[in-house]
Formats: C-alpha cells, sequence, structure tokens
C-alpha cells in the first residue's frame, strides 16, 4: 500500500514488530495492507497475552475522538449525564437549551444519555436511563417537538449493574418554515440503477426485476423506450417528526408528503451515459446539492461513467456516499469484490477517503454523523432494489443525516440582498412564464420586485414574482438555499434563458465577456494553448469560452496550473470571484476557481473589433 495511504490510518495498534496495523477488520479488506498467516498469528498471541494481564480499569472509557469529540458550544448536538426529577426552574432552563440546540440544527438535534461533558462514557441504570428519556420526552413536547431513541448501547464498565447510554433524535420544523430539505445528486453509470433505486425508496414499493419502479420518473417517451434517464429529474422522500418514512405509498400527492413531512430528500436524478454528460455536470454545478450519492452495480462494478462522476463531485467538493446496487444478480463474493475494489480509489491518494461499510442500523447511525463532520468518511451501502435488502439501513441514513450549514451561515445568507438562479424555464397554461431555480441569497416573497439578466446585451429587466411554489404546494417565502419554481405572470420567456439570475434592483451585478481563473487542467490530449475553446461550467453558467492568454506560459499539459484568461463568445454571463469552474471539451477536462473579473464596461468588444475578429 502507498505509504501516503498507510499515513492517513494511522500506525494501528502501535506494535514495533511488522505486523503494525492488523485488527478485526483484516477479513473484510478494511485492512492495513497486512494480510500474512505470521502476523495474523503473532497479532493472536499478543491479544490474548494482553487479555490475560490486563488489569480491570476503574475509569470510565472516553468515546472514540472520531466519533464524538468533547461537547461543543454551538451545533446541535448536547451530552447529558442524566436528566432525573428537574425542578421547575431547572426544567425551563433545559428547555430554553433544548430550543438552542434545534436551532443550531435548523429543527434537528441528538441528544447523548448517559455522556459526561468531556466526552466520558459513565452510562446510567436502566431506571435512571428510562426516568432521563421520560424527561427528555417532557422537555420536547414542551418545545413542540417529537422524539425518537436512535440506538442504546451498554458500557464495558465494572459495576454489577449494567449501565446503559442512549442516542436520541429530536426533530421540530421551525416556525419560520416548512420543512428541513436535503437536495441529494444521484451519480454513476448507466444501467447502474439508479433511476428504479429512487422510484423504490419514493414509490415505496419494490421493483419487479424489469424497471416498473423507474417508469414513474421518466420525463420523455424516448427514456421510457431505452430505460435510460438523459433529463434532470427530481423525487422527494420525506420522514415525520418521529422519523416515520413518507412518501407515495401513503400519500396520493406531493403536497400531501410536504404537509406530513418534518424533513425532506430532494433526489437529483442525473443522467448516467457519457453523451449526456453535459446534463449531468449542469445538474453537479447548478443545483447545488448538498450531498451525492454514487450508485455502483454489484455485477459490473466501476465501469463507464463511475470513476469521471466520483471525479466530478470531488472537484466540486460535494460530500459522497456510496450505493452497491443490484446485490440480489450476484454471489456474495461478487459484492465483496466490488466493495474491496471501491476501497481500493477510495484509499488512493488522489482520494483520501476512509470507507465504511454500513451493515447494520447501527453502522448507518454512526455513517449518517461521522459523514456531515468529517468530508473524508465515505459511506458504503449494499441494497437490492428488488428483495429490499438493506434499503431500510438506507433510509435510517437519510432520516438521521444533518444539513451541511447552521443557523447562522443561514442567517448570515438570508440577511444579504437577493439572488436567484434561474436553472428551468417553463409556460404553464393558465399560469404564464414559470422560472425554476435556487435562491442563493436573501429572502424572496410573493409581489417582489426583481430584476432579471443578463440579456444578450447585458441589460438586467425589471419584473414581479407573482407566486412562489416548493415541491409543487404553494410557499409565500423562499429562504436562502431553498429551491423553489416562481412564476412572473405575462413576463415574455423568449427574454429569459438557463444562466440568467433574478436579483434585488439594489444590488450592481458584475457582468463580463472576460474573466480570469487559475485553473488546474486534469486531462488534454496535446497542449492547452491560447485560442482553444472549451465549454465552462459555473454554477448555473454553461456556455463556450475561448482561451485569450495563458499567464505566465505559453501552453499547459496534462497536470500543470496556471492562470488562464477566458472570453465568453456567446453573451456576458454574471459571475462572482471565488466561484468553482469546470471546463470540458472533448477528452479535455479542468477545475478551477475564478480570480479576477473585467466588468462589461472594460471588456465589451466593439462593433469594429468584431469585424477585425470575424
Amino acid at each position: 500500500m502507498d505509504s501516503r495511504v498507510s499515513e492517513l490510518f494511522g500506525s494501528g495498534s502501535g506494535q514495533k514488530s511488522g505486523c503494525q496495523g492488523v485488527g478485526s477488520n483484516v477479513s473484510s479488506g478494511n485492512g492495513f495492507g497486512v494480510s500474512s498467516k505470521k502476523c495474523l498469528k503473532n497479532a493472536k498471541k499478543a491479544k490474548s497475552r494482553s487479555s490475560r494481564n490486563s488489569k480491570p480499569s476503574n475509569n470510565p472509557p472516553y468515546l472514540p475522538p472520531a466519533n464524538l469529540p468533547p461537547e461543543a458550544e454551538e451545533g446541535n448536538i448536547e451530552y447529558k449525564l442524566k436528566l432525573i426529577d428537574p425542578t421547575q426552574y431547572r426544567f425551563e432552563h433545559l428547555a430554553t437549551q433544548m430550543k438552542w440546540r434545534l436551532q443550531e440544527g435548523r429543527g434537528e438535534a441528538v441528544y447523548q444519555i448517559g455522556v459526561d461533558d468531556n466526552g466520558m462514557l459513565v452510562g446510567l441504570s436502566e431506571e435512571d436511563l428510562r426516568s432521563s428519556l421520560k424527561t427528555l420526552g417532557r422537555m420536547a413536547e414542551k418545545v413542540g417537538a417529537d422524539i425518537t431513541i436512535l440506538r442504546e448501547r451498554e458500557v464495558d464498565h465494572d459495576a454489577d449493574i449494567p449501565r446503559k447510554i442512549a442516542e436520541v433524535l429530536i426533530r421540530k420544523v421551525p416556525d419560520d418554515q416548512q420543512f428541513l430539505d436535503l437536495r441529494v445528486a444521484v451519480l454513476g453509470n448507466v444501467d447502474s440503477g439508479k433511476s428504479t433505486l429512487l422510484g423504490v425508496l419514493t414509490q415505496g414499493e419494490l421493483d419487479n426485476g424489469r424497471g416498473r419502479a423507474r417508469l414513474n420518473l421518466f420525463r420523455h417517451l424516448h427514456e421510457i423506450q431505452t430505460g435510460r434517464t438523459s433529463s434532470i429529474s427530481f423525487e422527494i422522500l420525506g420522514f415525520n417528526s418521529k422519523g416515520e418514512v413518507v412518501n407515495y405509498s401513503e400519500s396520493r400527492t406531493a403536497e400531501e408528503i410536504c404537509e406530513s413531512a418534518s424533513k425532506m430528500i430532494t433526489f437529483i436524478d442525473l443522467a448516467g451515459h457519457h453523451k449526456y454528460l453535459k446534463t449531468t455536470i449542469f445538474g453537479l454545478t447548478s443545483y447545488c446539492p448538498d450531498f451525492a450519492m454514487l450508485v455502483v452495480s454489484a455485477n459490473t462494478g466501476i465501469a463507464g461513467t463511475t470513476r469521471e462522476h466520483l471525479g466530478l463531485a470531488m472537484a466540486l467538493k460535494v460530500p459522497i456516499f456510496i450505493v452497491v446496487s443490484k446485490v440480489d444478480l450476484c454471489k456474495r463474493e461478487t459484492v465483496e469484490r466490488t466493495v474491496r475494489q471501491l476501497e481500493r480509489i477510495l484509499k488512493q491518494p488522489g482520494c483520501n477517503k476512509v470507507p465504511l461499510v454500513v451493515s447494520t442500523a447501527d453502522d448507518a447511525v454512526t455513517a449518517a454523523q461521522q459523514f456531515a463532520q468529517s468530508p473524508s468518511i465515505t459511506p458504503i451501502f449494499t441494497v437490492s432494489s428488488v428483495s429490499g435488502e438493506s434499503l431500510n439501513l438506507l433510509k435510517v441514513f437519510f432520516n438521521i443525516i444533518p444539513p451541511l450549514s447552521n443557523s447562522k451561515e443561514q442567517e448570515e445568507l438570508m440577511q444579504q440582498l437577493t439572488e436567484f438562479q434561474v436553472d428551468e424555464i417553463y409556460t404553464v397554461p393558465d399560469v404564464g412564464t414559470v422560472v425554476g431555480g435556487t435562491l442563493y441569497s436573501g429572502i424572496c416573497r410573493e409581489g417582489e420586485q426583481l430584476v432579471v439578466g443578463p440579456t444578450d446585451s447585458g441589460q438586467f429587466l425589471k419584473l414581479t414574482v407573482c407566486s412562489i411554489q416548493r415541491n409543487r404546494s404553494a410557499c409565500r417565502v423562499l429562504r436562502a438555499g431553498q429551491a423553489a419554481t416562481l412564476a412572473l405572470d405575462t413576463f415574455d420567456r423568449s427574454l429569459l434563458r438557463k444562466g440568467m439570475v433574478m436579483v434585488s434592483p439594489e444590488m450592481n451585478p458584475t457582468i463580463c465577456w472576460l474573466f480570469e481563473a487559475e485553473i488546474v487542467l486534469l486531462f488534454h490530449a496535446k497542449t492547452f494553448h491560447k485560442g482553444f475553446q472549451v465549454t465552462v461550467h459555473v454554477g448555473n453558467i454553461r456556455q463556450t469560452a475561448t482561451v485569450k492568454a495563458v499567464h505566465g506560459k505559453e501552453e499547459l499539459r496534462t497536470g500543470e496550473k496556471a492562470v488562464v484568461c477566458f472570453k465568453f463568445i456567446k453573451h456576458p454571463e454574471y459571475l462572482k470571484v471565488g466561484a468553482k469552474l469546470l471546463f470540458r471539451e472533448g477528452a479535455t477536462k479542468g477545475i478551477g476557481q475564478v480570480t479576477k473579473l473585467q466588468p462589461v464596461s472594460q471588456s465589451q468588444p466593439s462593433q469594429s473589433e468584431e469585424e477585425d475578429e470575424a
């Protein structure tokens, strides 16, 4: 194994022999690269000697630092040693504290009962634990929340009476919003089972093995005929305040799901075929997903666009987890081989990820919490959409996974001026022009006056937001980070295009033809130089641009970095310094960050210059 990967995992058990790092996970492919029989034998002997010679300790064990660090003042995780018969004053204080934790988690909080503030596992007797959970239930009732016991564990402690700790999820919809919404982009190679998996999760019925579950997700006739997704579609999976699944099996419409759910997972189903790659990239850059779910077929393994999709998610810094599908089609050995193949790729220096195979409900809870805390953790699920194997673990994971941004970051975004990115444009009978997209910052209300642009001439046009809908249900106020559709009444659709922004009239948006970006050329067959044309993706912008200059160098080769000046060829765009950039042309690919803008007044070419260039 590469030395850099070994450093990622540390030095194992600290033995000085050549067997360091041999642990209980060797047989499952999670070891540290040592597999000889001699090492295993020595490790077992050392373990038996240590267990004979070790004396019982009176100190309660600390929680592993990777799982639960000492309690933080901010965030939505609270440690409580015990909650037994508090006084009225103490009870009011505890309820206020719960409100604070719920606000920090945007409607969700996790309470660890039987754990000291410094992270020690002390544990409680059965009677004290039940009493503490009863008090916690009263606290939740007072603040209008529900509690769900995620898991209970016995503490390995030297005591006659068994001692336990409990992990409890508290959930309450904040008064100023409908539900907590998380967006998950679904990636993977063609025929890996992405749409079928989403169909099973959102419809509540297993697949028949011939793709029946995915039919409701397709938007076009040719998709139904070929069985391949070519466009971006959205599906929703809800969870109520008690952690129960809310989907189309019990609710007839999306409006009913929205009314019943406290937490909503919006799946962005993207195309797997290579010829639809531009659509997949647009979905990743434009819709701002919180997480990405990479679906890998167990029988074909890592094939086609799987590596490319994994690379795209990592380049855009979207946290990723993996679902190995179709485990019903192959033997257990084949599934394990695919999982080992994934682990090898994730541990490579380019990825530097720590794979975590989820096989029990306890693993799913741990995976959800560690995944949100550490970007290097990558959970791996093995599921079947036909037999339903391990689908419940995936649902537990979605139920517990917390939002990435806390309430403070959300407040800061909401205090900025309104900026809405236009991703889709429709004409709806009796409604008029409708635009779909994501509110990047600020707050948008019904009847609000905004300006939309830039047009081909670099202008911004006035418009009025007539009504707002989220997940097909009416909404009066839209907040930063939320996706929605806005009705614009009689506004001329021909004046709109994807890539535009709707902003507050007070904002002075910077639009430009020319911009500079610091890039890394991931792959190019020859040399990358002035005059080369690429398709640039920045947020919801997708346009061809010409390389006007490569600063400090005449040409670039694969793996090299440089500051490059690009010029859009069709119309000016609204950009921001610091925005992530991705460009491609055939096999050529690169990533980077916008570093400098030349506003349109400085960079717009005159008519004579355009004629000279022609």
